[in-house]
């Protein structure tokens, strides 16, 4: 697993993307989705360059885990203004339960974070609760 410590920025001077490998559940949505963005392959391989804000945004909205967020940078930050949302939740089949919406998440050491898309384990098998790290893959969780 990831140093959950190791945080990596990358702007475009309008929007910052932050991506966090230790919440990463390696979905891999965000690059099949925006390829010429987010290429594993490469170093650095987030190129925010290869997209528009808008589209940046919409991506990092869908990640399943939270492992990659945004925040507008200081010119744009009225443009983040937090709107009110009702939070969905829905159930990945035979995976976890993924949150989408503004929560506020508590770990087992008492840490809190704010989340607007994160992936919380179902099965049990998680090294990284109460996020999911895709242990449910390697212990053959079903909904069963």
């Amino acid at each position: 697993m990831s140093n959950p410590a190791i945080v990596k920025e990358y702007s475009n001077g309008e929007v910052t993307i932050v991506w966090q490998p230790a919440k990463c559940i390696h979905s891999t949505l965000c690059f099949r989705s925006l390829p010429q963005v987010f290429n594993p392959q490469q170093r650095p391989w987030v190129k925010v360059e290869a997209a528009s804000t808008e589209r940046l945004i919409e991506q990092v909205k869908s990640c399943p885990s939270g492992a990659l967020s945004y925040k507008m940078d200081q010119a744009n930050s009225q443009a983040a203004a937090p709107k009110t949302e009702v939070v969905k939740v829905r159930l990945a089949p035979n995976g976890p339960l993924i949150v989408q919406g503004t929560i506020e998440v508590q770990d087992q050491t008492g840490a809190t974070t704010i989340h607007t898309m994160t992936a919380l384990c179902r099965c049990g098998a998680s090294a990284n609760k109460p996020y999911c790290d895709g242990s449910h893959q390697r212990v053959g969780f079903t909904d069963q």
